[in-house]
């Protein structure tokens, strides 16, 4: 019985390779968001990590003046103190460009705990200076250059990272070592702050220990911070995967809706010739399943390609090299991929199979209802393309409920996209400080913007399949009314215009329900995410939502509505 599962399962797939196609990339794009998601999780605190390993990171680090910090050095939990070392503000200039910058005072010798790591140059020795990576980048600078701290001009010896100080722009102002001697010589407007690197006997308590010491920062907090738009990639991917799925699930139940729509008496036949309803159920899971594992595959390998683009930290930290899929991942790809397909398959291929042998040769699968509210269109006096597109959309009121959710969700998603597009230019254009280098690009923005375009462009992509799918389903569930239309006088023009509309009055109404909606989850995150008032959402692009889905709509389903209202009269009147 496998067997012939099996081969049914395969012929049906080679017989409608574009239905087949269709439904791989809609399952891909959701499997590939979610690998994308779970391979950032499983970097984000890499380079962190990698860093810290390589400049003898501190567990906790403390300012304050002299005698706080030598008290501090002896309190309980502490296992190793490094020696104080100043840090002043000052302004820096470089080629016509002036910031404010905060500069160690550091030894020349390597140091035991908190040793900078130099990646571009050498280390620092009198009368030359060494930028943090991160802060160089954005000013330009690179060794052999030249910058003025504090009025006092220094050659650039190197560019280095470290894990004592969150990189730039995370924490601001960006971070110059100087020698010690070449930290005095600058102006300070009263007694220098000391930081000092600590090491604490237990590293996993950095949190109580910084909790219970003024003015002392833990490895965790600095490392939540430096690797800030890692995580925010793998929370917006991770939650994104969640519309994709609702949507991909209604990609599924469409698609399968309008294959059985489409081969009722292939139904027929196959029981006639002794299959089961089980067995008519098997097949057209086997074949679903068969694309949902081929799209799992092709997921996780599309994630892990594009994982490079996502998972490249800050410039302050060493890179942890491209991540790769581990066993779990894989797993989780596969299980989504298969419970969102078997879930959105199951109840439409069961009711197939218990119809009766008759009913599946001679009708379709499952005849459109006479709902009361297409008899109540009937009297409504409105134009014979209208009335046609009301009434198709009323006698099947699931299909149409679930066009229309999934429209919902994209919608809310774009416009949730537009508001998140909104208030990182808000941001961005408020970097415009003394802290901040002018025009240099802020990396937790720029990640975040990738992250909006790779779910717009996966929900829209998702959309899209589904706007094609509604619409190639309701004209061939629609072949004979759109004939018998035309057999009585309408024209081809008029029934295409009644196709067309059965598809643009639910994404009406998704639109104009989606815009409040995607509001509202965007409110919602912000709240969640404990941010502050958001910039809102100029006018102009929320009117602009209404009209763009649906032309988007009326492009998407121009080819399968032209194909429902031009078949010829005789052969679709004929059609089983």
């Amino acid at each position: 019985m496998g067997r012939v599962v099996a081969r049914l399962a395969l012929r049906d797939l080679r017989r409608r390779r574009a239905q087949a196609v269709l439904l791989l990339i809609v399952i891909a794009a959701t499997t590939t968001t979610l690998t994308l998601g779970l391979l950032v999780r499983d970097v984000a605190g890499a380079p962190w990590d990698r860093t810290r390993a390589a400049t003898a990171g501190p567990d906790a680090v403390a300012t304050g003046d002299a005698r706080t910090l030598a008290a501090l050095a002896k309190a309980p939990g502490v296992a190793e103190a490094a020696r104080p070392f100043p840090a002043v503000s000052g302004k820096l200039r470089v080629r016509g460009v002036t910031v404010n910058a905060v500069v160690h005072g550091r030894d020349t010798a390597p140091a035991r705990l908190d040793r900078p790591r130099v990646t571009e140059g050498r280390w620092i020795s009198r009368g030359s200076a060494v930028v943090e990576r991160a802060f160089a980048e954005a000013l330009g600078v690179r060794p052999g250059d030249r910058i003025e701290v504090a009025g006092r001009s220094f050659p650039v010896a190197g560019i280095a990272i470290t894990s004592g100080r969150v990189p730039y722009p995370s924490a601001t102002p960006g971070l110059v070592w100087l020698t010690r001697a070449d930290t005095a010589r600058l102006p300070a407007g009263g007694e220098p702050r000391l930081t000092m690197p600590l090491r604490l006997a237990d590293p996993a308590a950095a949190p109580a220990f910084a909790a219970a010491h003024e003015d002392v920062r833990s490895w965790q907090d600095m490392g939540s911070y430096a690797t800030a738009e890692l995580h925010l990639a793998n929370g917006t991917l991770l939650g994104g995967t969640w519309a994709l799925a609702i949507l991909a699930g209604m990609s599924v139940a469409l698609l399968v809706g309008g294959r059985l729509a489409e081969q009722g008496r292939r139904v027929g036949l196959l029981k006639v010739a002794g299959a089961t309803p089980a067995t008519v159920a098997a097949v057209l899971l086997a074949e679903h399943l068969a694309i949902a594992v081929a799209a799992a595959v092709l997921g996780v390998l599309g994630g892990w390609a594009a994982a490079p683009l996502l998972t490249a930290p800050n410039a302050g930290l060493l890179d942890a090299g491209t991540p790769s899929p581990s066993p779990a991942t894989v797993l989780i790809v596969l299980a989504v991929a298969l419970g969102v397909t078997a879930a959105a398959t199951a109840v439409p291929a069961l009711r197939g199979a218990r119809l009766s042998t008759v009913r599946a040769l001679t009708d379709p699968v499952r005849g459109p209802r006479r709902s009361r509210w297409a008899a109540v269109f009937t009297g409504l006096p409105l134009p014979l393309p209208l009335l046609l597109g009301a009434r198709i959309a009323a006698r099947r009121p699931r299909r149409t409920v679930l066009a229309g959710l999934s429209m919902t969700v994209t919608v809310a998603m774009v416009v949730a996209a537009l508001a998140m597009h909104r208030d990182v230019d808000r941001k961005d254009a408020g970097l415009l400080g003394p802290d901040f280098v002018p025009g240099a690009g802020n990396p937790v923005t720029e990640r975040l913007s990738q992250i909006v375009l790779v779910m717009s462009a996966a929900l829209l992509l998702l959309a899209g399949v589904n706007a094609v799918l509604t619409a190639w389903t309701a004209a061939l569930d629609n072949l004979r009314t759109a004939a018998l239309t035309r057999a009585v006088g309408g024209t081809p023009r008029q029934v295409t215009t009644g196709l067309a509309a059965a598809q643009l009055l639910p994404a009406a109404a998704a639109a104009l329900g989606g815009i409040p909606l995607g509001l509202l989850v965007y409110a919602a995150a912000r709240t969640l995410g404990g941010s502050g008032a958001s910039a809102g959402v100029p006018a102009l692009w929320l009117a602009a939502v209404l009209p763009a889905t649906l032309a988007a709509v009326a492009l998407l389903t121009a080819v399968p509505v032209r194909y429902g209202a031009t078949r010829p009269v005789t052969e679709a009147l004929g059609a089983p």
